[in-house]
């Protein structure tokens, strides 16, 4: 185990306090906090790198794209992809979703075509794919999960037909805390000859990432969910499938040459990447990933397992509460509700005593309707939680019940 204290150092925001009482920060899932080292490679970088890239001649421009595609190859290394040109760097999971949902159905579907998604989605893996339905015809279908929250591999398998094109689903489910089997899922789709998109939004800052081994087909994710800044994300696409589409957006950076007549596109992955790019983002975004890296992913999951599985044992000594989720596989997400207590409510109350929680129906409304309910209070968690915050939210919640 590495030194908690020690990395809570690096997050100041979590020494401040909050009317008047210690900030208990369990939003991860929503966005994680920043360390020094992401704030002040970023500010380094303002202040005696800051040219746009790829385009000068001059010194600092060189200098500014070398941190680029340096950073490029730290996300290559991260998950594992074969070439950097597999790495296209978008504004976060949710454009590197609505870029594979324009580009593949453009080039690979026609109307009646089926792109197969879970009740489990964020709306991010659901409303993409239900604008390309409007547009293209194209149809939408969602796998079921069980009562308890998982989904099955024969499920899916079962559901592929003749007309599916394409596999879109949550590595981890940022309400159930499910950690899907996507692998077997992968390779049962492979089986059918269909393609997978993974969101690894909610798994990238939690669980070691291989694509190869996954041999998924795309997979995106965000970096202000793993420590790096926001507005920055990953889109992997294996080289065959990123040939095959065409350009998501026009502009500068994607083109080779620019006629009246026509428009050639440039090289992997540039062709995905129009307009100047968040350059001091990315680098924003590789130093992260070096700090997760230096801590150790696999230390980072079982400290987060471990605060995952206390909290709901904690959790089930209040009359009343309902988690939701399964026991195994859940990965450092717990969504709960408290009696008859409404969720904004206990939120509510919960940040008048410096505790940060989310509420709400998370972005996932089908899931909450396939739950028959209309939200959760959910508790995540990250590197730097603490057994005696769980502690604090338990308390917490005991306050409210008694207020109820």
């Amino acid at each position: 185990m590495y030194d908690i204290n020690k990395v809570r150092e690096d997050f100041p925001i979590l020494g401040r306090e909050v009317y008047g009482r210690p900030l208990v920060y369990l939003d991860n899932a929503a966005t994680t906090q920043k360390p020094l080292c992401v704030l002040d490679a970023m500010r380094e970088e303002y202040l005696n790198v800051n040219a746009n890239v790829h385009r000068g001649v001059h010194y600092l421009s060189q200098q500014a794209t070398d941190l680029h595609e340096a950073a490029r190859e730290t996300v290559r290394q991260f998950i594992n992809a074969r070439k950097t040109e597999e790495v296209i760097f978008t504004r976060g999971t949710t454009e590197a979703i609505n870029l594979v949902a324009q580009t593949f159905c453009q080039s690979q579907m026609q109307a009646g075509d089926e792109v197969l998604v879970t009740d489990m989605e964020h709306h991010s893996n659901i409303v993409p794919w239900q604008l390309q339905a409007m547009q293209r015809g194209i149809v939408v279908r969602h796998l079921p999960i069980t009562d308890d929250g998982q989904l099955c591999c024969n499920t899916v398998a079962a559901q592929i037909t003749e007309r599916t094109r394409l596999v879109s689903l949550a590595h981890v489910s940022n309400v159930l805390g499910t950690v899907n089997p996507v692998g077997r899922i992968i390779e049962a789709a492979h089986e059918k000859g269909v393609p997978v998109l993974v969101d690894a939004a909610q798994s990238a800052p939690h669980l070691k990432i291989d694509v190869q081994q996954l041999d998924c087909d795309f997979l995106a994710f965000s970096g202000h969910k793993m420590y790096g800044p926001t507005g920055i994300g990953v889109l992997f696409g294996k080289e065959e499938w990123l040939e095959k589409l065409p350009p998501y957006q026009g502009g500068g950076e994607m083109i080779d040459k620019v006629t009246w007549e026509r428009t050639t596109f440039e090289r992997l992955p540039f062709k995905f990447e129009a307009g100047t790019p968040d350059y001091v983002a990315t680098h924003g975004l590789a130093t992260a990933i070096n700090y997760l890296n230096a801590i150790g992913l696999d230390r980072v999951e079982a400290h987060e397992k471990g605060l995952t599985r206390y909290c709901m044992d904690e959790l089930r000594t209040i009359d009343g509460v309902t988690i939701y989720g399964p026991e195994e596989p859940h990965d450092a997400v717990v969504s709960f509700n408290v009696g008859g207590i409404h969720h904004l409510d206990i939120g509510t109350l919960l940040d008048r005593l410096g505790i940060a929680v989310r509420t709400g129906h998370h972005c996932a409304q089908p899931l909450m309707d396939r739950l028959g309910i209309s939200g959760t209070v959910r508790a995540s968690f990250a590197m730097y939680n603490t057994k005696e915050e769980i502690d604090a939210l338990v308390a917490g919640l005991r306050r409210v019940v008694q207020m109820f």
